[in-house]
């Protein structure tokens, strides 16, 4: 076999190799976004990988006030009581960690970067956690998990929730 049918035949099989490699295990949920008054006011599309979760935000025209908003994972999937939405329980925190992307002790696992609400009261984000969405202690465990969204935005140090104020906004994840 001449040289050049050699380093054909390499080439062929490093291509191959390449195109059968597994795409990454990837998890998607989508779930709606409840208000206050009980209504849809939007949606969250959660993707899960090996090293954390990335959340799109999409929210419609009127379901914020326009400005800042903080948001947080909580540890119970659980929207029902949409007045206040406080049977989502209190932030994800396995680790036990202070609240607050900026502070020393923190951040926990519930902590996440605010997000912007047009003029219109509209929202469309993206934001990034190292929280997994699968797994014993992932925001899909056994009692799932909430993204809360918050009528004001989170100072990301002040205890417990960064100054955000009331939940405004709920979406179960399980």
């Amino acid at each position: 076999m001449s040289i050049h049918k050699i380093a054909a035949l390499a080439l062929t099989l490093g291509l191959s190799a390449g195109a059968m490699a597994q795409a990454p295990d990837i998890a998607t949920l989508s779930a709606p976004v409840v208000g206050n008054q009980g209504q849809t006011i939007g949606t969250a599309n959660f993707q899960g990988g090996a090293h954390g979760t990335v959340v799109r935000i999409a929210l419609q025209a009127g379901a914020l006030t326009p400005g800042w908003h903080g948001i947080h994972f909580h540890s119970v999937g659980d929207c029902a009581d949409t007045a206040k939405f406080e049977a989502s329980k209190s932030h994800v925190n396995h680790s036990q960690k202070k609240h607050g992307l900026l502070n020393p002790d923190g951040p926990d696992e519930g902590d996440l970067p605010n997000v912007f609400a047009a003029a219109d009261g509209s929202v469309n984000a993206e934001v990034s956690s190292p929280t997994l969405l699968k797994g014993a202690k992932g925001l899909q465990d056994a009692d799932g998990s909430a993204l809360i969204i918050h009528a004001n935005a989170d100072d990301h140090h002040t205890q417990p929730i960064g100054g955000a104020g009331a939940r405004v906004g709920c979406a179960v994840i399980k």
